[in-house]
């Protein structure tokens, strides 16, 4: 392999500009053609100083440049086809969750990343933000069981609506968004689910009448933990709560507090979706008169990085990846399980029942 690795971009709207733009200022990586049908590429390749091949077909630039890996942050229906195809050229995979739109999908993916020894990375941002790691971590000091909080409602409306419609032609909010979720509530209780429970509504003919915009699903855990997560995407969507990030255990508290990010008219802000800006953290200790023992510890985030870096950080983790040969199994089956649950909410839905997994 050369000194840099050269890289295939394909879909070049929000994540794939975010992820080009990470290529474009690391030293290891080149970009060798940026893929898209629209005009996405075209705004992207002026942005990075129009150096960059284009190209509208995939095969095609696939053919033409002979990456060494490839990123894809294309709708999820494309994802199993991509991932395979760059798979058999043997490149690494960069790849934006979900790891496919389908159970079975994902599992050709991971099947064939072996078979060919090639590294495959699921963009799990939140997994590479600071603050949602000591949000997970301060959680798991709370005890057991656990109560988890979580919703992302984003009020979309011009560009992000026209990106909402054509995400639910073939996944709904709760799996798209909340494989993010589900995968921080397993990383806090690291406890098995055993049972799902979800609802949902279509609140527009803008989507098939097989899919609903809003949903809010429900997991038991084998803990005797339980966690809540509501997703809804669409201009009549409410943002008067947009942004909970909530979790207590017998032992207190844990709660995201993003007074500014959780301000209304933020919730079709990308950099809005990460942030934490300040950590508050909860302790249960009472004394012989039922009064709190310690007051509330204010953990300030202030500093921590943008949408931007966060992606520059998962690319950081991919070349590493690739480097140093690292053993991706325990990432690729975190990424499975979670897409699986939240598979198993989406049928929750549509069916009216408890699914146990």
């Amino acid at each position: 392999m050369s000194d840099k690795i050269k890289i295939l971009v394909v879909g070049c709207g929000n994540m794939g500009a975010s992820h080009a733009t990470a290529y474009h200022h690391m030293p290891e990586f080149e970009i060798c053609g940026l893929v898209a049908r629209g005009e996405s590429k075209v705004r992207l390749n002026q942005k990075l100083g129009g150096k960059y091949d284009l190209f509208e077909d995939f095969e095609e630039a696939l053919n033409a440049t002979q990456p060494q890996a490839v990123c894809i942050s294309t709708y999820p229906d494309t994802h199993e086809e991509f991932a395979l195809k760059a798979l058999e050229a043997d490149c690494h995979i960069f790849i934006e969750k979900p790891l496919a739109d389908s159970i079975l999908g994902c599992e050709k993916i991971i099947a064939k990343a072996k078979e060919k020894q090639k590294k495959v990375v699921v963009g799990y941002i939140l997994r590479h933000h600071p603050s949602w790691i000591r949000f997970i971590e301060e959680a798991q000091k709370l005890g057991k069981p656990l109560v988890m909080r979580m919703n992302l409602n984003q009020q979309s409306h011009g560009f992000m609506w026209d990106v909402h419609r054509n995400l639910m032609k073939s996944l709904s909010p709760i799996v798209d968004c909340g494989v993010h979720y589900i995968d921080v509530m397993c990383q806090m209780t690291r406890s098995k689910p055993v049972w799902v429970s979800a609802i949902g509504a279509r609140l527009t003919e803008d989507i098939s009448k097989d899919n609903y915009n809003y949903g809010q699903l429900q997991i038991r855990f084998e803990d005797g933990s339980v966690g809540w997560y509501e997703a809804g995407w669409g201009p009549m969507i409410s943002e008067t709560a947009f942004f909970v990030k909530d979790v207590f255990g017998p032992k207190g508290a844990v709660s995201i507090v993003a007074k500014e990010a959780g301000k209304a008219g933020k919730s079709d802000d990308v950099d809005s979706h990460t942030k934490t800006e300040s950590i508050r953290v909860h302790h249960a200790d009472l004394d012989e008169k039922n009064h709190f023992i310690k007051p509330d510890e204010w953990i300030d985030m202030t500093d921590e990085p943008g949408h931007q870096e966060l992606c520059h950080r998962e690319q950081a983790y991919f070349l590493k990846a690739i480097q140093e040969n690292w053993d991706l199994t325990d990432h690729l089956d975190d990424a499975l399980n979670s897409l699986k649950i939240a598979f198993a909410c989406d049928e929750s839905v549509k069916t009216g029942e408890v699914v146990r997994l």
